[in-house]
């Protein structure tokens, strides 16, 4: 093996071995709650959804598809969530989630399930991602199905997951127009990341 065959090798292999971070893009990024609720006088039930822009953190991966679970951790600004009712956003913030004590969800991811080794440059994919989600002081671990498209050294899609309540110790909305909320709440991420090298 020449000496220059032997360098092009070892770069390569170093190059493959790097770390990749998905950083999230300026725009593009939205997280939502969606509850099915029979609201009073309204004949057929409906979904309540509340969602924020306001998130933070990003997601680090090896070239063997492995998490950094230390810089993988997603942060959500709770305070900030909104749906079409005020009154329901005011029960949820002061009595499911009491935003006051404890502002923030965090999911702290932990593994990714069929996501290729060397990260696709363009198409569709999917994958599972698992993480530890922390709301009012609770974590349990979560599943999310995730289904992305890459182009452009870009990421997006959306990844799902269904909690309940009693999950994480919440209260469901009780309020004079709700009749009933069913306890099922599915959590929605629509996500753009940007892919750059991870710091060392």
């Amino acid at each position: 093996m020449t000496p220059l065959f032997l360098a092009v090798s070892m770069l390569a292999a170093a190059q493959a071995a790097e770390p990749v971070t998905l950083s999230l893009a300026p725009s593009g990024n939205e997280v939502r709650f969606v509850v099915r609720e029979q609201l009073v006088g309204v004949e057929l039930p409906n979904d309540a959804i509340g969602a924020t822009s306001t998130i933070t953190g990003g997601l680090v991966i090896d070239a063997k598809g492995m998490v950094d679970r230390a810089r993988s951790i997603f942060t959500v600004d709770l305070t900030t969530l909104k749906s079409d009712r005020d009154r329901r956003d005011n029960f949820i913030k002061r009595r499911t989630i009491v935003t006051d004590s404890f502002p923030n969800a965090v999911l702290a991811v932990t593994e990714v399930k069929g996501l290729p080794a060397k990260l696709p440059v363009s198409g569709n994919f999917t994958f599972t991602l698992i993480g530890d989600f922390t709301i009012r002081g609770v974590t349990k671990p979560t599943t999310w199905e995730v289904a992305a498209t890459a182009a452009g050294g870009a990421f997006t899609g959306k990844a799902t997951t269904h909690i309940t309540f009693g999950d994480f110790n919440m209260t469901r909305p009780r309020v004079p127009v709700v009749l009933s909320v069913v306890d099922d709440i599915k959590l929605e991420y629509d996500f753009h990341f940007i892919r750059a090298a991870a710091k060392p």
